[in-house]
């Protein structure tokens, strides 16, 4: 008999800069807040690592570019990280060198990824874990970065343009005949943007018709409503956890949440997005007009889905029947 598992997922964790400075002083425990024992209760929790875990300095060329340094690995073990996406625009910022490093500290550390690796074969590899009787299996792919694409001899990334179903589509498959749960981690579409645009949103629906039953999605760097999809949810953008960036005052990218994904070998039975605010370099619960502010925009912009949420225990809990 197989029980109920909670996957906890994040946006952006981004420990580069000025937050990997702050780890050098602090436990790495620090990092998370007073969100540490949250982020515990979990079973599995997923983040998506917005940062190489290297002491490379091969910089590649471009605007930001984010590493940290391999022993923060530490604070991911200490938040109960169990794998991590790593298809996203930052996880070459330091060349390959610096991807490699990443996934030895990763592979040293235990904590499984998905979405990189030393050839395509690799980078379209999935995590596949089973706990309390559930598998669950973990893709990873992004949009950006289309030159770092692994292939068959060099590292990278699983690059998949928006819109290419035909591109995914048989790694969903082939996942489905072997878990119970599908999860696809995609760090997809532009940033700063409040709603998905149109052909994303047709994307993400036909990622869900070919098997898919999460979607954590992360890339605007400020939280997306969330979509319950045919008795699947669709988290289109998770936002940012914690980094050292600059905050727009309207659009809020310190606000977010730790969504809590209760799924049984059948699909997902419970939602529930707890509000959390990022101040010096740290992840905290949210509260006060911070709260108040995050959970009535989650509400307006899930309700543009048709997904209904309601305040109870100071989180956003998605209201669907269960028993349907």
């Amino acid at each position: 008999m197989t029980g109920r598992l909670v996957i906890g997922f994040s946006g952006d964790v981004m420990i580069g800069r000025l937050v990997n400075r702050c780890l050098s002083k602090v436990p790495p425990s620090e990092l998370w807040g007073d969100m540490l024992s949250e982020i515990r209760s979990t079973d599995i929790n997923i983040f998506n690592l917005e940062a190489a875990l290297t002491r490379s300095n091969q910089k590649v060329d471009k605007v930001f570019n984010f590493k940290s340094d391999p022993a923060n690995v530490q604070a991911l073990l200490e938040a109960n990280v169990h794998a991590v996406n790593l298809a996203n625009n930052h996880v070459l910022d330091y060349s390959e060198s610096g991807l490699l490093e990443t996934l030895q500290t990763l592979d040293d550390a235990g904590i499984l990824h998905a979405g990189a690796g030393k050839n395509i074969l690799e980078a379209r590899r999935p995590v596949i874990v089973t706990k309390n009787g559930i598998t669950i299996g973990l893709l990873g792919i992004t949009d950006n970065e289309p030159g770092w694409e692994a292939s068959e001899q060099a590292p990278g990334i699983r690059y998949v343009a928006v819109g290419d179903i035909d591109k995914i589509r048989p790694d969903i498959e082939s996942l489905k005949r072997q878990v119970d749960i599908v999860i696809l981690s995609a760090h997809l579409g532009p940033n700063m943007q409040q709603r998905p645009p149109g052909p994303m949103v047709d994307f993400i629906h036909s990622l869900m018709d070919a098997g898919v039953d999460i979607f954590h999605g992360h890339s605007a760097h400020i939280f997306q409503g969330i979509e319950y999809y045919g008795s699947k949810v669709i988290i289109y953008d998770a936002g940012d956890f914690v980094d050292d960036y600059y905050v727009d005052p309207r659009l809020r990218n310190d606000l977010s949440f730790f969504f809590k994904v209760i799924v049984d070998s059948e699909g997902v039975r419970d939602v529930r997005l707890v509000p959390t605010l990022i101040s010096n370099f740290q992840v905290n619960h949210a509260k006060g007009g911070d709260f108040t502010e995050a959970v009535e925009k989650m509400k307006v912009l899930s309700q543009e889905f048709g997904t209904s949420l309601e305040l109870k225990d100071n989180a956003l809990k998605l209201m669907f029947d269960t028993t349907a």
